[in-house]
């Protein structure tokens, strides 16, 4: 199940892919908790009215929606490594904020500071893969980190209702800001970047390079579009749970469990299907499959049935936005943070405005119809991708890395030369100078990576089943992650059992 664009990813990583990582765990899980908590936080603690806590919320996501074009701007002058320190301090002064906040006035000053440090840090950590990295390995590389933002949002929530309960916002906070810290001195003490770095080119202010940008706009409105049929439908989800059901806020999370598992476990593994399938393959299928379970929410009835639902939903988006990310990362090579920095805009853009539509839909109109929408945005979405894909002018797919192209050397068509971001390591095949890596794994290897990887996803299900069990989540939810987690033990162990080489080892044959 690992390629060795894979590994080079998310397996034996260089120091500072790492560090990359782990920042992305730690800043993800407070993060992550804070987007849900900060409404109940200012109506409890700061007794304020709901339009109050909905100018709260606009504001962090007014300065999150203006800094990133001006984040990825920076990334393209400065180290992105740095940018993305920025970004974890900033974040740690806005948790420090909301802790301090008895009023209003500090709480506005906290929501402005964590969405300007959001920015920084998310486009920083998405331009320092795509400016370091070899394009084949990009796909790979974007869905490592997206499993370690899931990982961290996971964490998070199991932590906050831990520490909500015997200390209160206050503490939650404070252990946010200590995280962020950690995060950022993680970020300074990288390693210091070699020619990832060096080669970024120097661009000045007055720099017209817009062909790429200008390709790029509608692949920009189909990620609006899509984004808020996602975002749209996921907040109407939690109102039809908690109105027409009935649910508690426990119970709630219980239902999106099994999907939540999946958007953390496929990422890493779905560049292996996308990268053979190409990119307007993958944009389609996933968009046409993503119409079809909103539909089928429309008219489902049971908790199980959404349950499924939504994993099936979320595993589209694990093998959509990764290859969102590569090809605006492979389009803009020249310009990475501006192109990703515009990319981020978009979807947020979209998030706020599905939201803003898909609620009042809902409210007024109905469940069934909102779903539609969603449905009907996602089917616009497909229908649009292979002219956006067109307008790019990029390969179909990416040269899978360690292939040969016929009469050159192994190299991305994409990218040339691979480069491990933030680090002075060259790409995972090897350097020019020393003796290239092996191209894979014999089948022992393999046997032993996918039994290291069952392991520790044994360690998060019987810790997570341990806390569903003790908050009493419905049965049905719990046992759809059993099969998920039955459908892994079987697959990772198949190595064992039906030893087997990774793909492109030449001892396979």
């Amino acid at each position: 199940m690992t390629s060795p664009e894979g590994r080079g990813v998310a397996g034996a990583l260089p120091p500072a892919n790492r560090l990359l990582l782990s920042s992305a765990v730690l800043v993800g899980a407070p993060s992550e908790v804070l987007d849900f908590l900060l409404p109940l936080w200012a109506g409890s603690q700061l007794q304020v009215d709901a339009v109050a806590i909905g100018a709260l919320v606009a504001v962090e996501a007014l300065l999150s929606l203006v800094v990133r074009p001006v984040a990825g701007a920076l990334c393209d002058r400065h180290a992105p490594r740095h940018v993305a320190t920025v970004g974890a301090l900033l974040y740690a002064v806005s948790f420090a904020g909301y802790a301090l906040a008895d009023a209003l006035p500090l709480a506005f000053v906290a929501a402005a500071v964590g969405g300007a440090g959001g920015a920084l840090f998310w486009v920083a950590l998405r331009t320092w893969i795509a400016a370091g990295m070899p394009g084949a390995a990009h796909t790979a590389a974007y869905g490592a980190l997206l499993s370690a933002e899931g990982k961290g949002a996971l964490l998070g929530y199991l932590l906050a209702f831990a520490l909500l309960d015997r200390g209160g916002y206050s503490v939650l906070f404070w252990v946010g800001c200590l995280v962020c810290l950690v995060a950022a001195a993680l970020l300074a003490l990288a390693p210091q970047a070699g020619p990832a770095e060096k080669r970024r080119p120097s661009i000045d202010a007055s720099d017209a390079s817009s062909s790429s940008v200008g390709s790029t706009k509608v692949l920009m409105a189909v990620t609006a579009v899509t984004a808020a049929a996602e975002a749209g439908l996921w907040m109407v989800l939690l109102l039809r749970l908690q109105g027409h059901f009935g649910m508690e806020p426990v119970e709630i999370a219980g239902v999106f469990a099994p999907g939540f598992l999946v958007f953390i476990l496929l990422p890493p593994y779905t560049h292996h299907l996308t990268d053979r399938i190409g990119r307007t393959t993958t944009l389609v299928v996933s968009f046409t499959a993503a119409a079809l379970f909103a539909a089928g929410l429309g008219v489902v009835s049971s908790p199980l049935a959404i349950s499924a639902l939504w994993a099936l939903t979320a595993a589209c988006l694990a093998a959509q936005i990764p290859v969102e990310q590569a090809t605006v990362a492979a389009v803009s090579k020249d310009r990475p943070g501006r192109g990703i920095g515009r990319y981020e805009s978009a979807r947020l853009a979209g998030v706020v405005v599905g939201t803003g539509v898909l609620g009042p839909v809902y409210q007024s109109v109905g469940w069934t119809t909102a779903c539609l929408l969603a449905a009907s945005a996602s089917v616009c979405g497909a229908l649009a991708a292979p002219y956006a894909i067109r307008a790019l002018r990029l390969p179909p797919a990416p040269v899978p890395v360690g292939e040969r192209p016929e009469g050159g050397p192994t190299a991305s068509a994409e990218s040339g030369t691979g480069l491990v971001p933030g680090s002075d390591a060259t790409s995972v095949h090897g350097d020019s100078g020393s003796e290239p890596r092996r191209p894979g794994q014999s089948a022992q290897e393999q046997a032993r990576t996918e039994r290291r990887r069952w392991y520790i996803h044994t360690a998060a299900f019987v810790s997570s089943q341990v806390v569903l069990r003790l908050l009493d989540v419905l049965p049905d939810v719990t046992r759809i992650w059993v099969v998920v987690y039955i459908i892994d033990t079987l697959w990772s162990w198949s190595y064992t059992v039906f030893p087997r080489a990774a793909k492109g080892d030449p001892r396979e044959k």
